[in-house]
C-alpha cells in the first residue's frame, strides 16, 4: 500500500532505537454463539510521550527502507505472538514487501520460521488487499510458500473501494474479509449484489467470511442476515496494550 504522508527521520529513527511498538489484540466473534473464535494482533506504535501514531503513517514511511521495515515488521511479529491468547486462533496482518524484504523466499523466510515455531496459537496470516497489480503477484508467491506450509491466510479489506480483488490471491486464502465499507454502504442494491455474490462463493468454496466495523447491534443483525461467519470491531472491542 502506498501513502502520500510520512513520518520525519528523527521520530522514526526515535520510535526504531526505543522500540516504542505495542499490539492491540481485537476479537473476532463467531456468528452462531457469539463465542470468540480468533484474535487479530494489531500493530501499535508511539511517540516519547506515549502519544499513538497511526501505524500505516509508520509502514509507509519504512517502505523506502526495505530492511528498517523487515526489522520493525519481524520485532512487532515477535511482540504479537509473544502476548497471543494460549491456544487461540491469531490473526496477524503481514505486508508482501515485508515478507520479500529479508531476500529469503522460501521456507528459510524469517517470518515463516516465526510462523511455525509459534507454539502459542494457530496463525492466520492476513493479507491486505490493494490495488497494485504487483503487489497482487507478491502476494499469491507468498500464500503458496505459506501454504506448503500448512499455514492459512486471509485477504484483507475486500469490497474496499480504494482495493482491487485478485481472482487468483482469493481463490488461496481460507478467509475471506469484508471491508466497513459493506456496512457503509448496505443502502446500495447493486453493490451488496455483489456483496452476496462474494459470500455465496466464498461459502460454495469452504472458505469463511468476516465482517470487519461490527459497531451496534444493527450491524451484527446485518451480518447474520447476510450469512457471515464471524464478526470484527469496536462493538467486541477488547484490548490490550504493551509498550515497550
Amino acid at each position: 500500500m502506498k501513502h502520500e504522508d510520512s513520518l520525519n527521520p528523527k521520530c522514526l529513527i526515535d520510535l526504531i532505537e526505543r522500540k516504542r511498538f505495542g499490539v492491540e489484540y481485537q476479537p473476532i466473534i463467531d456468528c452462531r454463539n457469539n463465542d470468540i473464535f480468533a484474535y487479530e494482533a494489531l500493530a501499535r506504535f508511539y511517540n516519547a510521550d506515549n502519544t499513538t501514531i497511526r501505524p500505516d503513517l509508520v509502514y509507509a514511511s519504512l517502505h523506502s527502507s526495505p530492511l528498517s521495515l523487515f526489522q520493525v515488521e519481524y520485532q512487532q511479529k515477535r511482540l504479537q505472538l509473544s502476548y497471543a491468547v494460549n491456544g487461540s486462533n491469531l490473526f496477524v496482518n503481514l505486508d508482501q514487501d515485508s515478507y520479500f524484504s529479508s531476500g529469503v523466499i522460501d521456507e528459510n523466510n524469517p517470518f515463516l520460521k516465526l510462523f511455525k515455531e509459534c507454539q502459542k496459537a494457530e496463525i492466520i496470516v492476513e493479507l491486505i488487499e490493494n490495488s497494485e497489480i504487483n503487489d497482487a503477484i507478491m502476494s499469491l508467491a507468498m500464500i503458496k510458500n505459506l501454504a506448503k506450509n500448512n499455514i492459512l491466510t486471509a485477504i484483507d479489506d475486500v469490497c474496499n473501494p480504494q482495493s482491487m480483488i485478485s481472482t487468483s490471491v482469493i481463490q488461496l486464502v481460507k478467509y475471506i474479509k469484508l471491508d466497513k465499507y459493506v456496512l457503509q454502504n448496505q443502502a446500495n442494491e447493486n453493490f451488496m449484489l455483489l456483496v452476496k455474490s462474494i459470500i455465496n462463493y466464498a461459502h460454495s468454496a469452504d472458505k469463511h467470511v468476516i465482517l470487519e466495523g461490527v459497531e451496534t447491534a444493527d450491524d451484527l443483525a446485518l451480518a447474520n442476515k447476510l450469512g457471515i461467519d464471524f464478526v470484527q470491531g469496536f462493538y467486541y472491542k477488547k484490548l490490550f496494550k504493551m509498550v515497550k
